[in-house]
């Protein structure tokens, strides 16, 4: 919602509000006068409202509904990326909901795996085309704030491009921009100048069990 149309939806907001004090004066104003005339009374009960009908019931309060998505972080004791799933807020819009995702990435794990965005990174904009490509514009941070490494940057990228693309059919592609700009690499390793496919080969391996030696 752009500045304009929030004012305009703020001012029609102020011209109801004032429309319906004024309409419903008539049926409080006698209430407020006997609340004054008799400022001792306790215990009367409450007027019914006019016309007959029963006071409306509060409306339920409403419940969040949510989505389990698939996050991919560094694995804690071993190279590679790891599935830590978790239930966020579902969001009308795709675009919306993609933004989500990248900003728990930021926020890091909750069950102790290492994280692969530093923590300062903020998701400063996020469009899907109808080609399927996610375009992510990440804040300079991402890469400021890069431990470096060819390693790490594969990392890093793999989390944004495998979470999004592994929980979202119709993102097919994700590019990563940094401050509002077309980024040629975050640490001078990967090239993001393209829209990227997932790589599930960046994968942690299972931890191999510790054999019993053979006598």
């Amino acid at each position: 919602m752009t500045p304009r149309q929030a004012n305009l939806l703020t001012a029609a907001g102020l011209l109801a509000l004032l429309f319906g004090v004024s309409t419903s004066a008539p049926r409080w104003a006698p209430l407020l006068a006997r609340s004054f005339s008799n400022p001792g009374e306790e215990g009367n009960a409450e007027p019914s409202s006019t016309g007959g009908g029963s006071a409306e019931a509060e409306p339920a309060p409403t419940v969040e509904r949510q989505i389990n998505v698939k996050l991919f972080f560094q694995a804690a004791d071993r190279p590679g990326l790891v599935i830590e799933e978790r239930a966020v807020a579902l969001a009308p819009e795709l675009s919306r909901q993609v933004r989500t995702v990248v900003e728990e990435l930021a926020r890091g794990s909750r069950i102790g795996l290492q994280p692969t965005l530093a923590p300062s990174t903020r998701v400063l904009e996020v469009f899907v085309t109808a080609r399927g490509v996610a375009y992510v514009d990440l804040s300079k941070e991402v890469a400021q704030d890069h431990p470096g490494g060819a390693e790490a940057e594969l990392i890093t990228v793999y989390s944004v491009v495998n979470s999004l693309t592994a929980n979202f059919p119709a993102v097919k592609k994700v590019q990563i921009l940094v401050d509002d700009r077309p980024a040629s690499t975050l640490a001078g390793h990967v090239d993001l100048t393209r829209p990227l496919a997932a790589d599930l080969t960046f994968l942690a391996s299972a931890a191999l069990a510790p054999t019993a030696p053979t006598p």
